[in-house]
């Protein structure tokens, strides 16, 4: 089951907790209000990441006679967890950023803060890349080398719930640890302090969109959402292929945490015997299942109507003979 976790999400967990815990120190040592709100942010992550790991091995397991649809929409749950989590420390950093504003600290220790935030960008780094290589991954993308990146922007809402929280967490987690080592240095070479407590609020504000978007996202997803429509059309270039499959009359595919749920109704020759049509939905199915992010397949066959069903606006894949 550990196996089976999304991968991301651990090496988030476990980078976000030590980089928090040097945050901490320097924070404390320093009284940067800009590497408290960074610090924060790490906190915030590693707690998440934990949460989301958790819900990634437990959305793995098999399906039930309870639960025949299987337990891919845990790890939504453990996402609007780690949301709620956010916006908690959110409201914290924002609160010391106003707090900061009105009452600038002058502070010390430059190079700690400097070290210790080019180590944070420099983790948060290597996750969010990481990240995006899942992405591809999970979405069956080809690209390699720097196109990776604009691949997984591409392709991130096909992507796990988990593989998500952590591309935008660490999307923000290393804008914001930038900030904060921007802020650090204005505050030691200039007397504009006040800009210690503008970066805090700026990622405090960064957090509260991650939370909005990752929050609306499995909203979303606990209540059951449509596929993206190129699975949608993948899943029908499969299905129209076989040689006896002439229209498909109706099909609904959703989304449930990583998997799909795919139920229809397709039209085959006429003239054909009952076994013959059960030989051809089986084998249809089989190379449905085969396909890594679909879980079952539900398909009813019915003879051709001679009327044009899937998608009317669109020619038909051709039908092999």
């Amino acid at each position: 089951m550990m196996k089976k976790g999304n991968t991301s999400s651990l090496a988030a967990a476990l980078g976000n907790a030590g980089v928090a815990i040097l945050k901490g120190i320097a924070a404390g040592v320093s009284g940067s209000g800009a590497m408290f709100a960074s610090a924060m942010h790490s906190v915030a992550d590693s707690v998440n990441q934990a949460f989301v790991f958790t819900g990634s091995i437990l959305a793995e397991r098999e399906p039930t006679k309870r639960f025949p649809t299987g337990f891919g929409r845990v790890i939504n749950l453990f996402c609007m967890v780690a949301v709620i989590v956010v916006t908690i420390m959110a409201y914290e950093t924002i609160i010391e950023g106003f707090h900061l504003i009105r009452h600038p600290a002058h502070a010390t220790n430059f190079w700690l803060n400097f070290i210790v935030l080019l180590i944070s960008i420099s983790v948060d780094g290597v996750v969010l890349i990481k990240a995006m290589k899942e992405i591809v991954h999970e979405t069956r993308d080809e690209a390699k080398g720097f196109a990776v990146v604009g691949a997984a922007i591409r392709n991130v809402g096909r992507a796990a719930p988990p593989t998500r929280l952590v591309f935008y967490e660490d999307i923000v987690a290393t804008s914001g640890a930038a900030l904060a080592l921007i802020a650090v240095i204005i505050s030691r070479f200039t007397s504009f302090t006040v800009f210690d407590g503008i970066a805090t609020i700026i990622i405090g504000l960064l957090m509260v969109g991650v939370a909005f978007k990752v929050g609306y996202d499995n909203m979303v997803g606990l209540i059951g959402v449509a596929a993206p429509r190129v699975v949608e059309d993948k899943i029908a270039q499969i299905i129209l292929a076989d040689a006896y499959v002439t229209d498909i009359n109706k099909m609904r595919v959703i989304q449930e945490g990583r998997f799909y749920h795919v139920e229809g109704a397709i039209e085959l020759r006429k003239g054909m015997t009952l076994a013959d049509a059960d030989d051809i939905k089986f084998r249809i199915r089989d190379k449905l299942l085969a396909m890594p992010e679909i879980s079952d397949v539900t398909l009813g066959i019915i003879e051709d109507n001679g009327v044009r069903d899937w998608r009317k606006e669109e020619p038909l894949e051709p039908v092999h003979t």
